[in-house]
């Protein structure tokens, strides 16, 4: 039983890693831009899929690199042509837009890729085990876990020490103000855009090589990465990340023992952290801390 739940914990760290890429991407868009994007787990899954495109030719790092920066292009051309013209109205259309975004890339990946499962290759020194007793812990899940890590690290990096990242957290708070000292401010939100789509299509990439590509595998983390910010706090990405992890250790450990709640699991989480402090962990409504 104890090496079921080491297998299980492992499994829900590394799940917990990705809820952490699509979270962080969704909350720098909510809080910016008040966009509740529900087309981010397609941005994920088409990451997925543009990598297994790239692979054949550059290979599984190669695509690593190049899939999330052509999903994030992509994400900028939308924001450009459609989410931008909804800054500053209702929600509501923001919402329905993206809803209806998340089917038509569905549609898409299907019609270009088929309606079955994938693999993605990954390679083969990354298969293997770290050793013959952790034989569920794979390199590739160690290298998941590193990648994440670092996005992290550079993405905290980037809201305390660039001019560009200053300005976006300025403009979780007052965006008026932002405005009214100069800031472009539709090119700030247009980068921040961007950078929240790189993350969801890094995270479809990983998610790929670890499980498998499908149509609507970014279904699967997108409420999870909502629940995720929630727990943490709107508003606080170091809050984010541990919300992402703490979901994804949970239903790791609820599968060995009620597997038919690891689901509910989360929703059980959020409901008892929202009771304690409706803030979430960290949050503070408005603020990146």
């Amino acid at each position: 039983m104890s090496s079921l739940v080491i297998l299980n914990v492992a499994n829900g760290v590394v799940t917990g890693a990705f809820f952490v890429l699509m979270a962080l991407g969704l909350s720098l868009i909510l809080n910016l831009s008040g966009i509740i994007n529900f087309a981010h787990g397609g941005f994920l899954a088409l990451g997925g899929y543009i990598a297994f495109a790239l692979s054949k030719y550059v290979g599984f790092l190669g695509a690593l690199l190049l899939a999330p920066f052509l999903a994030a292009i992509l994400g900028l051309a939308i924001e450009w042509t459609l989410i931008r013209r909804l800054y500053g109205r209702d929600p509501l259309y923001s919402l329905l837009l993206t809803f209806g975004l998340a089917f038509i890339f569905q549609d898409g990946t299907r019609y270009l890729w088929g309606a079955q499962g994938l693999p993605m290759a990954i390679p083969a020194f990354l298969a293997q085990p770290i050793s013959d007793s952790l034989f569920f812990v794979t390199r590739y899940r160690l290298f998941n876990l590193a990648i994440v890590a670092l996005i992290v690290a550079l993405l905290f990096v980037l809201l305390r020490h660039t001019r560009f990242g200053i300005r976006i957290r300025a403009g979780t708070l007052d965006l008026e103000t932002v405005a009214a000292l100069g800031v472009n401010v539709r090119l700030l939100r247009s980068f921040n855009f961007g950078v929240g789509i790189l993350l969801a299509g890094l995270g479809g990439v990983l998610a790929a090589g670890q499980f498998r590509l499908d149509p609507t595998m970014g279904d699967d983390y997108l409420m999870p990465s909502f629940i995720a910010i929630i727990v943490g706090g709107v508003g606080s990405l170091g809050g984010t990340v541990l919300g992402g992890l703490l979901i994804g250790i949970a239903t790791g450990v609820t599968t060995v023992y009620l597997p038919s709640a690891s689901e509910a699991v989360m929703y059980v989480m959020m409901a008892v952290v929202l009771l304690i402090r409706p803030r979430g962990l960290f949050g503070e409504e408005g603020m990146m801390s």
